[in-house]
């Protein structure tokens, strides 16, 4: 990787200015990264582009198209490697190189094998002075979920779940609504748009009937994830038809009812995915099979018994928990059942903590602690 000249206040005030730009792309362009890019000459900027959606050009294309015939002898600042390849667009490299930039600055080299380096070498060849590794942190956090999918394959997983102050999820009826304040439930679904997949047991649809959309005016409906190893789910549930734009897709294994699985595979935007295990899905291989689909990111909601899975199987990136100002008591449900730690010292650890209290509620955030295997999130966030 090349490394960067010093930079000065000006620089970083335009690396930012693309930072932002690259954010509002958020929940759009899977499996693609989020982008941005800045044209600037005698320190104006005189274009601007972000990568709007996957399939369509990307930032710096905006970004030059922009600016015009001000390009030529100017600087682009752009928040990730120019591409090299042709995919369903051209090489961003090429562009920068025809429009006459005079030097690229790049937060962060991109990790993607099709590129990982040839964008940059590509632009020295040509003559332009490029610098690499501006806001490198922030450009990093921005595209989390593109490191995780390109360096293991797997899909970048939230844990998202309310409680009160005594750690229950509801009480011991059963009843939930509402644990968290209504700004936190707001923000919920805004998470449900920037993420491609929402995923939740079956216990939580046969105990809550949820929807599992996104009720932010203009919002996108992430697909719907049921993991259901017997397939136990009522035919009639309110997620396999709430949605008609993403599909529900439900995880099941050779335990379900074949009569079952053939009803609801005839149901319009559902989706059975039948594994060859006796009862429990393969988590692991099933949000593998995701990224396939061009699914990259998971919010996961609900069902304390699938989170412990998924922590055990070392599957979760980052959680989101929202610790409401009550106590209920009792032997109400966790938010963590699934998950059996004998002795502290085996504790899972989490880093890199944020607490908030902008919503009504403590709105905890954390990364899970790298395992040794190196699979919970990218090396990038050390």
């Amino acid at each position: 990787m090349k490394t960067s000249s010093p930079s000065n206040s000006n620089d970083e005030k335009f690396m930012r200015r693309a930072l932002e730009l690259a954010v509002k792309g958020l929940g759009r362009t899977s499996p693609n990264p989020l982008v941005g890019c800045v044209i600037v000459k005698d320190q104006l900027i005189v274009g601007e582009g972000y990568h709007h959606r996957a399939g369509t050009p990307h930032a710096e294309v905006h970004a030059l198209a922009s600016a015009g015939d001000q390009a030529r002898g100017a600087t682009a600042y752009v928040t990730l490697e120019p591409c090299s390849h042709f995919g369903r667009t051209p090489p961003c490299a090429d562009a920068l190189i025809c429009a006459g930039i005079q030097r690229v600055v790049v937060a962060m080299q991109d990790p993607n094998p099709l590129v990982a380096g040839r964008g940059l070498d590509r632009l020295g060849a040509a003559g332009i002075k490029v610098d690499v590794g501006l806001l490198l942190q922030e450009a990093s956090v921005l595209n989390e979920v593109f490191l995780k999918v390109i360096t293991s394959g797997l899909p970048f997983v939230v844990y998202k779940t309310a409680m009160t102050l005594d750690g229950k999820i509801a009480t011991e009826t059963g009843d939930s609504r509402w644990v968290s304040q209504e700004k936190s439930r707001r923000y919920v679904h805004q998470l449900r748009d920037r993420y491609d997949v929402i995923m939740v047991g079956s216990e939580t649809v046969i105990r809550d009937n949820p929807a599992l959309t996104c009720r932010l005016p203009g919002g996108k409906d992430p697909i719907r994830l049921i993991v259901d190893g017997q397939l136990r789910i009522p035919e009639i549930a309110q997620v396999l038809s709430a949605s008609e734009h993403s599909p529900c897709v439900i995880a099941t294994t050779q335990a379900a009812p074949p009569d079952k699985v053939q009803h609801l595979n005839n149901l319009k935007q559902v989706e059975v995915w039948q594994y060859d295990t006796p009862r429990h899905v393969p988590v692991e291989k099933l949000l593998r099979d995701l990224v396939q689909r061009g699914w990259t990111s998971v919010l996961l909601e609900g069902g304390g018994g699938l989170a412990g899975t998924l922590l055990k199987e070392q599957c979760i990136d980052k959680v989101e928990f929202f610790i409401a100002p009550k106590l209920v008591g009792g032997n109400g449900p966790s938010p963590l059942s699934g998950l059996h730690i004998r002795q502290m010292t085996d504790a899972l650890q989490i880093h890199d903590l944020n607490i908030d209290l902008n919503l009504g509620d403590l709105h905890v955030t954390g990364y899970m602690t790298k395992s040794a295997d190196g699979r919970q999130k990218p090396e990038v966030r050390n």
